[in-house]
């Protein structure tokens, strides 16, 4: 996810060039669930500062040693914990590893010493978990070219040893939508809200998908947006989405970290979508979860490092990796009592879109295939025709070469919300 302008023009023609031809890394067939995080890797935090106000924990002599920063804390119930346990995975499934972690680190010239920090050390493989890191993480791999960099959730890469990684999250939140527009309208008031972040490609593209899902099964449904700028703010998050059920939404999203928005629901009688963390659907108000599963994501990506053959690029991945999760619906998870008073029929679509979705045969691009028409009446795309990846990235004035003039700035049909300055 995470999250500021970037430098992007220089990248154009490769970035385009490159998608196209990108698949996901090869990951093994993912668990319905993360491994619990009983025990923390043998690097944790502690309370000295050694550079910029953080601890940099130490190597393992022998081992290849793997790093992760974190935006937020590793226990957040949300974002940053799904990539926490996915280093557990990777310390549990791959020989001869060390892995290692930072949180709680802002995005900006911090981070870029926390990097820089790590690099010094002796780190092999360092994932950085926040669309803020790209800039400080990019210029860090230039001054330590037998570091590997991963970066989530940019989409910027030198080829050589600073990539990105991205999942298509839009798979899930569409089918979010889906269930969200069943659930408003089964309650008789069909309005929703998406509690959006920041204003990126991102969470417009998410927020797109939820609308995109919702009027399959309620077409006359609406829904709002509040920004609230800040990826863990567990205050803030609650009050925007108070506002949001205040205003008349009856089932509300975050596109934020902690599980607030469902707590929320609970307080007010209503439903609340969490997001990023299996564990984060834990009230009966909480109607389900779209969620990651990067353990074996993470671990291919560690083992194509160690063998000499990952090359970093643009890798971002659909469902069929089993990295994707829809809270309810996976193998042995039960469906949320919100979720299972729903129409039959609308569990069914939802459940048949699902296995496409894991076989493989419908993607990202299959969401966004038209007609679709924003919430200005204009048409985006029209029948059968698709965006291709640039589109989901980005913004015009990004300069990329974008298929359609509005990239990803514009807000789907039934979104009653207008494009953030």
């Amino acid at each position: 996810m995470r999250k500021y302008p970037m430098r992007l023009a220089f990248l154009a023609m490769a970035l385009i060039l490159v998608l196209s031809a990108c698949g996901a890394p090869p990951a093994t067939e993912a668990p319905a669930e993360e491994p619990a995080a009983t025990e923390a890797p043998a690097a944790t935090e502690a309370p000295a500062a050694e550079e910029g106000g953080f601890q940099i924990p130490d190597i393992e002599d022998g081992k290849f040693n793997v790093a992760m920063v974190l935006i937020g804390p590793h226990d957040d119930g949300g974002w940053s914990q799904a990539h926490y346990e996915g280093l557990l995975y990777v310390e549990q499934n791959v020989p001869n590893v060390h892995v290692a972690y930072i949180e709680n680190v802002p995005e900006g010239a911090d981070s870029e010493q926390v990097f820089r920090s790590l690099s010094r050390k002796g780190f092999n493989l360092i994932f950085g978990t926040s669309f803020g890191f790209g800039d400080p993480m990019q210029a860090v791999a230039e001054e330590f070219p037998d570091v590997m960099y991963i970066h989530l959730t940019g989409i910027n890469s030198n080829q050589t040893n600073f990539g990105n990684l991205m999942g298509a999250m839009e798979n899930m939140k569409y089918l979010a939508g889906m269930l969200a527009g069943a659930r408003a309208k089964l309650d008789g008031n069909p309005k929703l809200g998406y509690m959006a972040t920041f204003p990126i490609p991102e969470e417009i593209r998410l927020g797109n998908a939820i609308a995109l899902g919702m009027r399959k099964t309620c077409p006359e449904c609406t829904m709002d947006v509040r920004w609230i700028n800040t990826w863990h703010d567990p205050i803030i998050e609650k009050e925007a989405a108070a506002s949001l059920f205040d205003a008349g939404a009856q089932v509300v999203f975050t596109g934020a970290d902690t599980p607030a928005v469902a707590d929320v629901a609970q307080e007010k009688g209503k439903w609340g979508v969490t997001y990023d963390w299996y564990g984060s659907c834990k009230v009966d108000a909480c109607l389900t979860t779209p969620y990651w599963v990067w353990g074996p994501i993470y671990a291919t990506i560690t083992e194509g490092v160690i063998a000499g053959t990952y090359i970093p690029g643009w890798d971002y991945f659909d469902a069929e990796t089993g990295a994707l999760g829809l809270f309810g619906f996976m193998e042995g998870q039960e469906m949320q009592p919100g979720a299972a008073e729903l129409d039959p029929a609308v569990i069914t679509m939802v459940q048949d879109l699902l296995a496409q979705m894991l076989a493989g045969d419908f993607t990202r691009f299959d969401v966004f295939t038209g007609p679709i028409n924003d919430n200005q009446g204009n048409v985006v795309l029209p029948a059968g025709q698709s965006l291709e990846q640039v589109d989901l990235d980005a913004f015009p004035e990004f300069g990329l070469p974008c298929s359609i003039p509005v990239c990803m700035k514009w807000w789907a049909e039934g979104i009653t919300a207008e494009l953030p300055e």
